[in-house]
Formats: C-alpha cells, structure tokens, sequence
C-alpha cells in the first residue's frame, strides 16, 4: 500500500468520528475536503471559500491530494466538533447560520467572520452587528423602472425602524419600516446579483418589496445580521419572558416556497394567468412579476381544523385553458383558489408545502393575521 492510500484510508476513518460526518461550515453530508491547517473537514463549495483565505486555511481533496503524516495526525487530533467548540464558541442567537442550501455570500462571509475574523471565538468580541445602529448606502431598485440606485439606508435599534432616503441629505425619508415587521431573503437569482438581498416588510396590512445589493459581499451581510440583531432586542423588549431560543425563530426566515403557477380569478370562469408566488409561512402572495414591490393579491392558509384544505387536480367542470395541467386546488373557509403548476414535480412540491402548513398550529398572532385577512377581503 503506497504511502497515499495509507493517508487517504486514515482520513475515511477520521471522517467516522462524530461532527465529521457534515461540512464544518454549512453542515453538507460527506465532506470530501480537508483544512489541514484548521483541522475541519468541508464540502466541496466550502473548500472554494477556504481556498480564498490562504493566510488561514489550506485545503487539500481528501483522495485526490497528497498527505504528510502529521497533517493527517492533525486532523485526528482536531476534527469538526472541538473546533466548532472554539470557532464557534460564542456565536450570538441572532447571527444567522447558513447551510449548503443558502447562497455563496452569507456562506463565505459566515467562514470569513469564523475563521479569518475570528469573531466568534471566546473571549467574545464587541461585535458591530450590536452597536444598534447602522447607516449607509446600498443599491436600491426602482419601482416602476427597473434601475437600481444608490440610496441611504438607517436602521435604528432605539427608534425600532429602518428608513431609506432618495438623497443622502433628505431631511424626510421615502418610507419609514418598522423593524417587527421586517423580513430579509438572500434572493441572488431573482435580484440578479450575487449580494442581492429581498427586504419585505409589511404598509397598511399590505406586504411591500425592495431588492437591494451592495457590490461588498460583508457589507450586505452585516446589513443582514445587524436588522436580526435589532429585531432580537425588539423582541426581547416585547416579550420579556421569552428565551432566546424562543425568539430566534421570529427574525428573518427564507421562504418556504417561490416559482411561477398559473391561476384563474374568484369565479372560476376566466383564463389562468401566469404569475409569481411566494409562500411565506402562512401567506401565499402572487405577483405579476417576480421583482413586484406589491403583491397583486395574497392567500391565508389556516389550520385545516378550520375550513383550510389543499388537493390535487380542479374541480369538475373547470375550463383549463393555460398550458399547464398539473392542478392545485386550495379551499379556505371564504373561497376557493385554483393553480396549475408546470410539472407533476411541482405541483407534489407546492402540495407538501401547503398541507405542512395547514397542519401546524396556528399562533396567537397568527389568530390575529387571520382575523386582518378576513377584514380586509
């Protein structure tokens, strides 16, 4: 057995240690690389970023690269877990931990804050995410035109808001968003830029887009970080017995689902129309265009104990005119919504999705968002 296969069968059983199993940094199974400097193992994408900063990590293929004996002793002594337990050690509630689903700049700057930054390792650092203020100028896009431009932007922790400007010296802002009803997406493939972050917030019990980027890749995530950060407190303020753990799960989220299905309007009589929906945990909003700054309109789906049902295929009857075949039907206690979906795929994904909703317990504030539904329809 050459000296190689020696290696490469030394690093496949320190793989089987627990923690090594999935990438250090974004928790992808069977990692083929190694940081023979930090002693982690990570997953193809991951190695790029790492190979990015060669002043602190030095990343070889597990089998295809060549390994010194005490790099590989190395890697025995380290391993994922005890180098989470230092890298890791002190990484606030708040800071959002990206997995190999999310995009390549929340994960690089995440291994950039680790790593090169060293920003979460005890004793812990001031970070600037809590400075609870924050002002600066990002790309914004226009509303009607489809340009963007360069706008200031202040998020204030005290005042609870976040607030754009047209001109860097407007004594008014444009709009005045207040941090609770923020939500911020990594949208790179929609907005058209690898640092493009969607905001939603929501005007007059209505939701509202923006799609901002900045051309730094840190900037925009600690944008990112410092409105979850701002939200904690928030929270924290408005629900005082509340845990961390417990809140957490109230700041920014992804969508559940995004894509394009084909609907038809309340009487079931017109054409199915092409149109952009996004499923944010219990709202179903559709666009005309997937970069709308408003929704056209937006679905409540309850608890199914309540009248709130999704299926596949049309009732009986319906005149299909579109392309796409592949029906969804969703029945709520007001109305029902018909959807054609392009694929057999899709329409099975869109399904699972609505029925693990209508399956969830609804909260308090979700009572009350039903009832701000019911009201406004």
């Amino acid at each position: 057995m050459s000296a190689n296969e020696r290696a490469t069968r030394a690093l496949r059983e320190i793989l089987q240690n627990a923690g090594n199993e999935t990438c250090a940094d974004c928790g992808a199974p069977d990692p083929d690389w190694g940081s023979c400097t930090l002693g982690v193992f990570v997953c193809l994408a991951c190695s790029g970023i790492h190979r990015n900063i060669p002043n602190t990590s030095k990343v070889k293929s597990l089998c295809l690269s060549h390994w010194e004996d005490h790099e590989v002793q190395f890697m025995a002594d380290h391993g994922n877990e005890l180098m989470k337990s230092k890298y890791e050690a002190a990484v606030p509630f708040y800071y959002y931990k990206p997995t190999y689903k999310d995009c390549q700049t929340l994960r690089e700057q995440w291994i950039r804050a680790k790593y090169e930054r060293k920003e979460f390792c005890e004793p812990r650092n001031h970070l600037l995410y809590e400075e609870g203020m924050r002002d600066g100028m990002l790309m914004k896009r226009g509303r009607d035109n489809g340009q963007f431009f360069s706008r200031r932007f202040v998020l204030s922790e005290r005042e609870g808001t976040l607030k754009y400007f047209t001109k860097y010296d407007a004594k008014e802002p444009k709009a005045v968003i207040k941090v609770d009803t923020i939500n911020a997406t990594f949208q790179p493939e929609k907005i058209g830029n690898p640092n493009g972050l969607q905001i939603t917030y929501l005007k007059d019990y209505s939701t509202r887009n923006i799609f901002v980027y900045h051309d730094n890749g840190k900037e925009i995530v600690d944008w990112f970080n410092t409105i979850r950060a701002v939200q904690l407190h928030y929270l924290m303020v408005a629900f005082p017995g509340a845990t961390d753990a417990e809140l957490v799960h109230k700041l920014t989220r992804n969508f559940l689902k995004e894509g394009f299905m084909e609907k038809t309007g309340p009487r079931h009589t017109e054409g199915f129309k092409k149109r952009w929906f996004t499923l944010d945990q219990r709202r179903l909003m559709y666009f005309k265009d997937p970069l709308d700054a408003f929704a056209k309109g937006e679905v409540f789906l309850g608890n199914k104990d309540h009248g709130y049902s999704a299926s596949p295929g049309l009732p009986a009857g319906t005149h299909c005119n579109g392309a796409w075949q592949h029906g969804v039907t969703i029945e709520t206690p007001d109305r029902g919504f018909l959807f054609t979906c392009e694929s057999e795929s899709d329409q099975q994904e869109w399904l699972k999705h609505f029925n693990d909703v209508m399956d969830a317990v609804m909260s308090p504030q979700e009572y009350t968002m039903e009832a701000l539904f019911k009201h406004r329809h």
